[in-house]
């Protein structure tokens, strides 16, 4: 799925918007209230088809250069999972 809701046991929801670039996954998440994303869903599915892949394969190719920082999430205490970023986010920030 490209778009789609993640609620969490807390109740909180999420829009995921995500996209393979080889060798990364790239996704955006946003706090919002639960929607139908279906058809979301299905146009960036389709834009993924018509374009072959193409822009995101050069993209994840691109950012092996560009990735400056990386965080470890503790899945469990046996699994560790790197998450990389182009550059460190901001914990205070506000908008």
């Amino acid at each position: 799925m490209s778009h789609f809701n993640w609620t969490l046991d807390s109740g909180t929801n999420y829009h995921i918007l995500r996209t393979g670039c080889y060798p990364y996954m790239k996704y955006h998440c946003s706090k919002r209230d639960v929607v139908d994303l279906t058809m979301e869903d299905k146009f960036f599915r389709f834009l993924k088809v018509i374009n072959l892949g193409l822009p995101m394969l050069f993209y994840g190719l691109a950012a092996i250069r560009l990735i400056s920082h990386t965080e470890i999430v503790h899945v469990s205490e046996k699994v560790k999972v790197p998450i990389y970023f182009l550059y460190a986010e901001d914990k205070g920030a506000r908008f």
